[in-house]
């Protein structure tokens, strides 16, 4: 699961033959914006994009943390509503100070105070 995980974070695409079909109803309008948004890439791939990201940030799973290393940058913010570090799993509560950083993968993730400390 971890390799699928970095794998779909990284926005590669997968041979259809490794998806599994599914049916689901959109709004015609929902579509168009869709596809709109999502331009040469396609807007199931966008709609595979966003819903990896939502299981990413609502997921316990260890595999959609991610290294130390791939911290590029890092700035102060205070949580809107809860988080979860994508370092070590911790959940980080509404008004909490937290930081905010880019990482390789050219995402911004959440990340607990105490996460940055060193061992």
């Amino acid at each position: 699961m971890k390799f699928l995980s970095r794998l779909m974070s990284l926005n590669t695409k997968l041979p259809t033959t490794d998806m599994q079909v599914t049916s689901i109803r959109f709004e015609r309008e929902l579509i168009d914006k869709l596809k709109t948004l999502a331009g040469s890439r396609g807007y199931q791939s966008l709609v595979r994009e966003v819903l990896w990201d939502y299981v990413r940030q609502h997921s316990d799973d260890p595999g959609f943390q991610i290294q130390r290393q791939q911290i590029r940058a890092i700035m102060a913010a205070e949580a809107q509503r809860p988080e979860r570090c994508a370092l070590t799993g911790v959940m980080i509560e509404p008004q909490e100070e937290m930081w905010v950083a880019f990482t390789t993968d050219h995402e911004l993730v959440p990340l607990s105070i105490d996460s940055l400390e060193e061992d």
